[in-house]
């Protein structure tokens, strides 16, 4: 108990102060919060490799009878204190604790200079370009500014440019990375481990490297015909739109599939967003979480200084039994220095309190939603929608956890588990039995035609299986990056390699996409997760939701088994429960890849 009301003291300011250096619209409170998660981070390090905490707790997990008196949720949250206690070097001699320390303190440094260096824009002489495209850019006196891809640009030229210039190389980026890479390989030899993957992948559903990398090998040979079958359509439709340049390259992947979904099944947003208003889709939510979860949302007015832009709005989470179980504030709305990533925050973890009062969880979902006009109320596209229903679905985690202590609270468990939740969201919000509760339109009232819906999701299964290669790719490079140190070769080198091999595209000289692959801090080593994530998602929908979305019996399973442990169950146990087997991987890539031929409206006829 002593143990998790340290770490929930800690984590309370931690959490919050790291929402508060990417939220706030107030520099001067992201850089004093950026200042706190940084001496915060020191103060956890050096906690981590205290001797006289960690004595104290290994006495006690030495101890056989007080630990067979300890319920299953306490044995595993003290055996998580300790692996935490070890992985930072515990066990070392003093002289080798202080290096360790000071590794964990240098790699948070690194981490967020790469991020920092990941988004800033990169310049050129705008009299390189030609002269018809320049205005696709951000001039700033004889320069063009390129801050992304363009990749849903039109003409071919500019996502060309954009692709070149934007990932052209920075040595200074460039350095960063070799160097946290190499120091991340540092500290998992230091403490122990043969690689920094080995060291990430403890704890997680798929335990250790070899098993990830059988994982994307198999989905990899499942999808390389679908894989190919997607080029050459794109191919097809680059010819057809530019017969002169017709060699299909990575900057054309984005646009091209695009362009085949909206020529075969005519998906334009603007025809759907009247359907999706914002208020709209917060009652379909509601709906679906009472008929599920008994479980609503209401509104809260907030206090003065409560809240960090007027437009955030609180909401109380209520069970119909069980009362107040939480908050979530909703950060919707677009705002200048706002982050674009859609995102879910913990501020506050939930925990059994000394008083034997539960502490109640806060969360923060973020998005970037257009406001309303004066005609209109806020109009989400089908992908908005789809995004809000993901976040609510970490949001649900959060609040619907309850652990005993804040150390596994909610989102609290491995990675590749944690996007599980909010992924089963995604197949609610492209289930016509739950869009048809809420998807009206704002003007008429007038429902949203069913086979609007099905041409959303059959249109979403067009070049599907080339968009999966490409986050195989991903995954392949992030863990070849946290593999055997010294690498073989240069992070750019193995880019192209991998690149060529894994996804099939060229690779473009002088290009370093790795410089960009900002998912290398939070995810390092662990980006495999979205796909592992969506494979379990995709087994629970089929084997629990598909026959009714709204089965009450189902939902109370899915809280009992999944979410209520937060990360106080091994995740492959938790999935056991909910699938009542315990997968292979042949079974997730299975899942994977028959989602891609699933005809979702058939699927549930046959059912």
């Amino acid at each position: 108990m002593i143990f998790d009301q340290l770490s929930d003291g800690l984590c309370r300011v931690a959490d919050l102060a790291d929402f508060v250096k990417i939220a706030h619209p107030d520099f001067a409170f992201r850089e004093a919060a950026e200042e706190a998660c940084r001496s915060i981070g020191t103060v956890v390090e050096k906690l981590n490799t205290d001797v006289e905490l960690c004595q104290s707790l290994r006495r006690l997990l030495a101890d056989e009878i007080v630990m067979r008196s300890l319920d299953p949720e306490t044995r595993r949250v003290a055996e998580l204190f300790m692996f935490d206690f070890e992985i930072s070097g515990i066990h070392l001699d003093e002289e080798k604790r202080k290096k360790a320390v000071n590794l964990n303190v240098r790699i948070l440094d690194l981490c967020n200079e790469f991020l920092i260096g990941a988004h800033l824009p990169n310049k050129i002489d705008k009299h390189v370009l030609p002269e018809h495209i320049r205005y696709n850019f951000t001039a700033e006196g004889n320069y063009l500014q390129v801050a992304g891809l363009h990749a849903d640009c039109p003409d071919d030229l500019v996502r060309e440019a954009a692709y070149k210039i934007f990932l052209y190389p920075n040595a200074e980026q460039l350095s960063r990375l070799e160097e946290l890479l190499a120091s991340r390989n540092s500290l998992a030899q230091l403490v122990g481990y043969d690689t920094f993957s080995h060291r990430a992948l403890q704890g997680t559903m798929a335990r250790n490297p070899e098993t990830v990398r059988q994982f994307l090998e198999k989905l990899s040979d499942q999808l390389s015909k679908r894989t190919q079958k997607d080029f050459e359509m794109m191919t097809n439709m680059k010819m057809k739109l530019n017969p002169q340049n017709s060699k299909l390259m990575p900057w054309d992947h984005p646009y091209y599939s695009g362009a085949l979904r909206a020529e075969r099944y005519n998906i334009d947003p603007g025809l759907y967003c009247p359907f999706f208003s914002l208020g709209a889709c917060m009652e379909g939510l509601n709906y679906l979480f009472s008929q599920l979860l008994g479980i609503s949302l209401y509104a809260e007015q907030t206090q003065r200084g409560e809240v960090w832009s007027e437009d955030v709005r609180k909401l109380a989470v209520v069970h119909e039994t069980e009362g107040l179980l939480g908050y979530i504030y909703c950060d919707f709305f677009q705002r200048p220095d706002k982050p674009h990533q859609d995102c879910h925050f913990t501020v506050r973890g939930g925990r059994l309190r000394e008083n034997g009062e539960y502490q109640l969880p806060v969360v923060v979902l973020m998005l970037s939603l257009p406001h309303s006009t004066r005609g209109a109320p806020t109009l989400l596209s089908p992908g908005m929608m789809e995004n809000l229903f993901h976040e609510m679905g970490h949001a649900m985690h959060s609040m619907l956890g309850r652990t005993r202590y804040q150390h596994v609270t909610g989102t609290r468990c491995p990675t590749d588990f944690a996007e599980v939740p909010s992924i089963l969201m995604e197949y609610f919000a492209n289930d016509y039995r739950v869009v048809n509760q809420f998807a009206r339109h704002y003007k008429t009232g007038e429902p949203l035609p069913k086979n609007m819906v099905s041409r959303l999701c059959e249109s979403k299964k067009v070049c599907a299986a080339a968009d999966m290669q490409l986050q195989v790719f991903y995954a392949v490079l992030d863990q070849i990056y946290h593999g055997k140190h010294p690498l073989r070769k240069s992070t750019t080198e193995i880019l192209k390699e991998t690149q060529e091999k894994v996804y099939g595209l060229p690779y473009v000289p002088n290009t370093a996409w790795q410089l960009r692959f900002s998912h290398l801090v939070g995810y390092g080593a662990k980006y495999y997760s979205y796909l592992m994530s969506r494979a379990v998602a995709s087994m629970v929908w089929k084997q629990c939701f598909a026959q009714d979305p709204f089965d009450r019996a189902m939902g109370e399973r899915y809280r009992r088994e999944m979410l209520a442990h937060g990360g106080g169950k091994e995740p492959i146990l938790m999935v056991q429960g909910m699938l009542q087997k315990s997968p292979s991987v042949e079974d997730f890539v299975d899942a994977l890849v028959s989602d891609l031929d699933q005809d979702f409206e058939t699927f549930i006829m046959d059912s």
